[in-house]
């Protein structure tokens, strides 16, 4: 197929040119009732149409979109892919609702999105919850290892399959296709949460794709490493194993059944960008990352934290004497916005970059370093972060045994050894500390009370997370 095609995008375009008048949904009339309001967003909402002739159905597709999404599978190489315009999230709920049934038992890795979390929780199944190893040095969580996969089929050996993320959010990945392989040795279904990797298809030197690795179902965050818009994802279809027909009966409940042709659009785009992007495309974007990296280096009490098999678009850095919330601050003053932060760290996604853009490296490195002037360190920051308990965990109540029941709000002192009744998600990246059902530990209290005093963003009843109370279930 024809790569530098963008259906959608060039049929869109078509339409705008015709000069066309609405006597149709959305109310601002291709942009019009905004024109004197302004007049560059006014233009935007000239691509802001619904479903007519010729522009095709994102839920019954037999046009641009449908030659789009065909553009999409033959780059990736899956047997069928489809454009997403509510997020990641759907894709791992749509994924999980058409793959396991009610009661079924799912291994699951621990630090997982809260979308594959509340996708379960409506799936009504049963997670078996494997945890990472955790980096030591830098106090964060790594690797999904093979040999305790392997364990968990043979501890569990009704597992119906098996839910990943990879990579992490800072980048690491690990041996997946050996654990591919362990899930199908077993019957197993995977599914791979690669929010962060669509750019992996890229090849050597990034990672490789859970497409490449065998996973049965990958869901790809287009607008997290690619230029699509904000909410614009990919699910891709990658083996036998998968009911398209399921698939879609959900994906058709789940999404909107007005979506957004600005993010179908900026899909078809992002597609064109990265089936267009050539190696030495990568290698200047290599290059560019490599000298931001030799600029940071030469700021005092600056580190950059790098590990073997970690995207290199993902740069993580530590400010000696502050805590990542406290540099993050401190480069948000300097209008400076890294991805995220964690106790220690600040993470930057470097931009996937084509050899004519230039990008305000620079400018970047001059406002970092003059932040780091105006400041005088603190006493040093001690990495006693937060592991996971090894081995497999279970709630201690099912989802079913949740409906209906009681809670209560207790102090933090009082909250270990009871039972959570709420998510507590530290956001971005969006990783739950605390599960609904799962018995509640002193060191997860301890890693609230610090994230607290530390000012992070904490998403689950914030005001009463402050006040140092956490929901619980009576016994």
């Amino acid at each position: 197929m024809d790569q530098k095609c963008i259906p959608l995008y060039e049929e869109l375009n078509n339409f705008k040119r015709s000069n066309p008048i609405s006597y149709h949904v959305p109310g601002h009339k291709n942009g019009l009732l905004y024109k004197e309001f302004n007049t560059e967003w006014a233009k935007f909402l000239q691509y802001d149409v619904t479903e007519l002739k010729g522009l095709d159905d994102l839920h019954a597709p037999d046009g641009p979109i449908k030659y789009a999404q065909e553009l999409l599978s033959s780059f990736y190489k899956t047997q069928k892919s489809y454009f997403l315009v509510n997020g990641s999230t759907v894709g791992n709920v749509a994924s999980i609702l058409s793959s396991f049934d009610t009661n079924d038992y799912v291994l699951v890795q621990r630090n997982c999105h809260k979308s594959v979390l509340n996708a379960l929780s409506i799936a009504n199944v049963n997670p078996i919850f494997l945890s990472p190893k955790v980096d030591k040095d830098l106090s964060i969580p790594t690797e999904i290892e093979p040999s305790m996969v392997r364990k968990a089929f043979e501890n569990f050996p009704t597992l119906r399959g098996c839910i990943l993320t990879y990579p992490n959010y800072y980048g690491f990945t690990y041996n997946l296709k050996e654990i591919i392989e362990i899930v199908h040795e077993n019957n197993g279904l995977v599914i791979v949460d690669e929010a962060h990797g669509p750019h992996f298809q890229l090849g050597n030197p990034l990672p490789d794709s859970a497409i490449k690795l065998g996973a049965d179902i990958i869901i790809q965050s287009a607008h997290k490493m690619l230029p699509a818009m904000t909410m614009g994802s990919y699910l891709h279809i990658n083996s036998q194993l998968v009911s398209t027909e399921r698939m879609e009966h959900y994906l058709g409940m789940l999404q909107s059944s007005s979506p957004s042709y600005p993010i179908m659009m900026s899909l078809d785009i992002a597609r064109h960008y990265i089936a267009n992007f050539t190696k030495e495309d990568l290698e200047y974007t290599l290059s560019k990352r490599a000298y931001f990296i030799s600029e940071l280096s030469k700021i005092e009490g600056l580190s950059i934290h790098t590990k073997s098999g970690q995207d290199p678009l993902k740069i993580i850095v530590s400010y000696d004497g502050y805590s990542g919330f406290e540099y993050q601050d401190i480069l948000n003053e300097q209008g400076v916005y890294p991805e995220f932060a964690d106790q220690y760290h600040v993470v930057f996604v470097f931009p996937l970059l084509k050899k004519n853009i230039h990008y305000p490296i620079d400018d970047t490195v001059g406002r970092m370093k003059a932040s780091c002037k105006l400041r005088t360190h603190k006493s040093c920051i001690k990495r006693n972060g937060f592991t996971y308990n090894r081995g497999f965990t279970q709630l201690s109540l099912s989802y079913e045994e949740m409906k209906g029941k009681q809670t209560q709000w207790v102090e933090i002192c009082e909250a270990p050894n009871r039972i959570a009744a709420k998510m507590i998600t530290p956001y971005p990246p969006g990783i739950p500390l605390i599960l609904p059902g799962e018995k509640i530990t002193e060191e997860q209290m301890e890693m609230l009370s610090k994230l607290i005093k530390l000012n992070a963003k904490i998403q689950g009843d914030l005001s009463r997370i402050r006040e140092g109370l956490i929901s619980v279930y009576i016994d």
